[in-house]
């Protein structure tokens, strides 16, 4: 099984997460709450959107008797998932422009823009690669595999990059804007939910290798 993988896919849930307020602050700028408004209104279904394909995988993972083609099935629309949420998180920030009274607001929300389309491209490519393997010889399948999953260090950089750029970007008014949107507090909600309950948590291992074959 590959489960370095299996962590590059489950930091995407943590890094949607960073987009969850946790304080509040009343009499924040109306401008900003708006502002907050319009990202934490797009986080939901992308949140749903990056589990979902957590789980997916995590499904695949846990059924031995997957096919070489079930689990490049189930992986390339896990990374197609993952891409899309990203990209669409990242169109819902640049939308919503600079928070408005921001020191360095501009900055620090291109920043974020930049990390998460750079994560929703290489989300695309790991399904390019994906999509190329060959399923029809379990052994070379296995292989592409573990070499994909190899190539996770940079996925798994680029997430750690996104989550403190989006902290960046939550600093003061900004994270009390964004603990007052109910869209976000759903999310909060919803993650510190699924952490306390085991059968809920990501899978510590996922896209496992093709039933039969010897690939670790």
């Amino acid at each position: 099984m590959n489960k370095k993988l299996a962590a590059a896919l489950s930091s995407g849930a943590v890094l949607v997460v960073a987009l969850s307020g946790c304080s509040s602050n009343k009499g924040t700028d109306p401008k900003l709450i708006a502002w907050a408004k319009t990202v934490c209104d797009a986080v939901p279904a992308q949140d749903a959107k990056i589990k979902a394909a957590n789980e997916a995988i995590s499904t695949a993972v846990s059924d031995t008797t997957s096919s070489p083609a079930t689990i490049q099935k189930t992986d390339s629309k896990a990374f197609q998932d993952m891409s899309d949420a990203y990209k669409a998180l990242a169109s819902a920030i640049s939308g919503a422009g600079a928070p408005p009274g921001v020191d360095e607001g501009a900055k620090r929300q291109q920043n974020v823009v930049t990390t998460l389309n750079s994560l929703s491209a290489s989300y695309a490519d790991l399904k390019k690669k994906v999509d190329a393997l060959d399923t029809k010889d379990q052994a070379k399948f296995a292989s592409g595999l573990q070499d994909i999953a190899s190539q996770t260090t940079q996925l798994e950089t680029q997430s750690k990059s996104g989550t403190a750029a989006l902290n960046a970007l939550e600093q003061g008014e900004v994270k009390d804007a964004i603990a007052e949107q109910a869209s976000c507090k759903k999310v909060s909600a919803s993650t510190s939910s699924a952490a306390s309950s085991p059968a809920s948590a990501p899978a510590s291992s996922a896209t496992a290798s093709p039933k039969s074959s010897t690939a670790g």
